[in-house]
């Protein structure tokens, strides 16, 4: 069976022992942090570009910087919580403290878009600016922090996708080389991390700064952060066709994982999670109209 090896890249990009305490940065934190800093100039180039805006542009600069300060804790908050609710409930109520040790893994996209959601919400509110246009800036940059987190994933080796026989299956450390039921030797896996990168981050992100930039979709509050949200949540349901069930849900009778399920038929749990975005974003798709 043809595969490709899995690449000799750390998580850690660099580790410091200081006063006996180990420091290290990761890809995955660095892929937040860049995120965040090339959305934050984006919109900051969207803001200082007139022809973009039907009238003026929906806030300043001094305002872009205030609203990162709330997008970075609806993140964190947010995709944290969210993979507590949706995914482990019953681990972390059981051990509550559990829940600050962010730095150990377990964040939710479905959460972090929440809590995006929330902090926008009330930025705009406590700012006094309109909360559609502010919602389409903030999906204009959002595939820009996907791409980059789902290429953290893959180089955590961590959200691997089913087996394969594909021979652009990557065979995947640690877990993902235990978990193929009937398979001697190397399990190559998708690397549904990397699907999710083309998908999301990609693709969508193309499709995003085209309608801002070329199509002049600011001129219809709302209808770029429909397409964002209509975009990811068909794009998170395809992907988990291949994407490993996660083992909270897979298991003797389970095996595709299916969280919710009704004569046989069912859908994962973030399938379950997707459809409602792929609902809300046609609405806000077809509710835009003209400022």
């Amino acid at each position: 069976m043809s595969y490709i090896p899995f690449p000799n890249v750390s998580p850690e990009i660099i580790s410091l022992d200081i006063f006996g305490m180990t420091l290290a940065l990761r890809w995955y934190a660095l892929a937040y942090i860049a995120g965040l800093l090339v959305g934050w100039k984006l919109i900051e180039a969207a803001i200082r570009t007139p022809r973009l805006w039907p009238a003026a542009p929906v806030m300043t600069s001094e305002q872009l910087e205030r609203l990162l300060t709330w997008v970075i804790a609806g993140v964190i908050i947010g995709g944290r919580l969210g993979y507590v609710v949706f995914y482990q409930p019953g681990y972390y109520w059981q051990n509550p403290m559990l829940i600050l040790r962010v730095w150990q893994g377990g964040m939710s996209f479905h959460g972090g878009f929440l809590g995006v959601v929330f902090a926008g919400l009330l930025f705009c509110w406590h700012e006094k600016i309109p909360m559609l246009s502010t919602g389409d800036m903030m999906a204009m940059v959002a595939p820009v922090g996907l791409l980059l987190g789902r290429i953290a994933n893959f180089i955590n080796a961590e959200l691997w996708g089913r087996p394969t026989n594909m021979p652009w299956g990557v065979a995947f450390p640690g877990d993902a080389a235990q978990l193929c039921p009937g398979v001697t030797g190397i399990c190559a896996r998708h690397p549904s991390q990397i699907y999710e990168a083309l998908l999301e981050g990609l693709l969508l992100g193309a499709l995003v700064l085209l309608a801002v930039w070329r199509g002049g979709w600011l001129d219809r509050p709302g209808r770029v952060m429909g397409m964002f949200i209509a975009g990811y949540g068909l794009a998170r349901f395809l992907v988990e066709f291949v994407r490993q069930p996660d083992a909270q849900f897979a298991g003797d009778g389970n095996p595709l994982g299916l969280a919710w399920q009704v004569h046989g038929w069912g859908l994962t749990q973030g399938q379950a999670l997707s459809l409602p975005m792929v609902a809300v974003g046609l609405w806000f798709l077809l509710r835009a109209r003209p400022e």
